[in-house]
């Protein structure tokens, strides 16, 4: 009798510990999705918004310096430029700003950009309307083209108590060369 009443109690507890290593395993494999999807509601780490439009300005809220960042990955045989000029921009109000990316290889090649801004705190007021990060990008052999950012400040910056003090934002892409898969080679 004792014998099966121990059989029973490991045989409960194997199927426990198996359900606990599958349920890790399988939120170990959520987590990055999950963490992307907190990231962009919250604006958490410089996540930025997306947004369909801008809603306007009452014309009384100070403007915001925007600052340009452009940088590549070392595996990436490309050039990638920032507008140089700062820009002042009316929170509420879209505003579109062209960055420059240059093929230098013989070669097509696929490239994603990840983005943040800085402060970080400003991820949540920073709504990108349209953006060129928004899918991969395809250059051919010496290839040079002008991506647009569409982006406004939402104005509830003022009223955030977080946000209400910031006066410069730093939007920064970082190009990252795509590795195909064998089967799609023939771009």
């Amino acid at each position: 009798m004792r014998n099966s009443s121990l059989n029973f109690k490991n045989k409960n507890s194997i199927i426990l510990l198996s359900f606990l290593v599958l349920g890790m395993l399988i939120l170990s494999f959520a987590s990055v999705p999950l963490y992307d999807l907190f990231c962009r509601v919250t604006g958490y780490g410089g996540t930025v918004q997306r947004a369909s439009i801008a809603p306007g300005s009452n014309g009384d809220l100070p403007k915001i310096q925007i600052r340009f960042d452009a940088n590549v990955s070392r595996d990436l045989k490309w050039k990638f430029e920032a507008p140089e000029e700062k820009i002042l921009i009316e929170p509420g109000i879209q505003k579109v700003i062209y960055y420059k990316a240059k093929n230098l290889s013989n070669k097509s090649i696929i490239g994603t950009a990840s983005f943040n801004v800085s402060p970080p705190k400003a991820g949540s007021i920073f709504m990108k309307v349209d953006c060129f990060c928004f899918e991969e990008q395809l250059l051919k052999p010496g290839e040079e083209v002008k991506m647009p950012v569409a982006f406004y400040i939402d104005p509830k910056i003022y009223e955030q108590k977080n946000t209400k003090n910031i006066k410069e934002i730093t939007l920064s892409y970082t190009f990252f060369k795509v590795n195909l898969k064998s089967e799609d080679k023939n771009v």
